[in-house]
């Protein structure tokens, strides 16, 4: 499981939010309420004060902030009874999720390119735009999109796929410490089921391997088959799972 820990720290680097506190070896995240990943607590790390003196204290930093109190919990959490104590506190587990990696160095391009694929360096107002679009976001969030998104502390790939002129799909890579993480997979309701998916994917996987990273990951909902089949076919393969608790 040494290559889940090395994930979870990556992924909480790459996926920034606007503000973090570190509070006895929890990592409490504050993104105005965009994504619960951005908007949870992370106990990674030992800690000594009581825990049910921490989930208060919890509480109160994010009803100060307007927001609900969620907690992202995993194998890798600690101590290991919280889970426990949250759901006897009434704390429902919600959105399981599916960490999955792939060796990138035994990666060949699977595909070949059929359309138009756009790698951009940088956030940009008409990436965000695409995307928000292409997965019903509220516009009320572009802000903090962009302004998360241009925090950067690694080489960053936003790929968009254009169609006739149209944009059919779009996702985001971020390469840091040889990985590649793969975020925001998104194709448009009418072109699904038709291997753009796939292209989108694969392209990242490309250009990540151009960037240098030596192993893929992505985290992808259990209970989205059609995606798992997809990450499946390519050659990602299950790490470790971790779910949020919710009041």
């Amino acid at each position: 499981m040494r290559d889940g820990w090395i994930f979870e720290e990556i992924m909480l680097n790459q996926w920034q939010p606007l503000q973090t506190i570190l509070y006895d070896g929890w990592i409490l995240r504050f993104a105005d309420g965009y994504t619960k990943r951005a908007n949870s607590i992370q106990p990674l790390y030992p800690s000594s004060i009581a825990i049910h003196e921490k989930i208060r204290y919890c509480e109160e930093v994010y009803s100060s902030q307007g927001l609900q109190t969620v907690f992202r919990l995993s194998s890798f959490t600690t101590p290991e009874e919280l889970d426990a104590i949250l759901q006897e506190e009434g704390y429902e587990a919600v959105d399981r999720v599916s960490v999955q990696s792939l060796d990138l160095r035994e990666v060949e391009s699977r595909l070949p390119i059929t359309a138009n694929i756009r790698v951009r360096d940088h956030v940009e107002d008409e990436w965000i735009d695409q995307f928000c679009l292409l997965s019903s976001v509220d516009g009320r969030h572009k802000p903090t999109m962009k302004q998360m998104l241009s925090n950067r502390c690694s080489a960053q790939g936003f790929v968009s796929i254009e169609l006739g002129g149209e944009v059919v799909a779009c996702g985001l890579g971020m390469v840091d410490r040889r990985v590649l993480g793969i975020y925001d997979i998104i194709v448009s309701p009418k072109h699904r089921n038709q291997g753009w998916g796939e292209q989108l994917v694969t392209s990242i996987l490309r250009w990540g391997k151009e960037m240098g990273a030596e192993l893929g990951t992505l985290a992808v909902l259990v209970e989205n088959t059609p995606a798992r089949k997809l990450y499946s076919k390519l050659g990602f393969k299950e790490v470790y799972q971790y779910w949020f608790r919710v009041k």
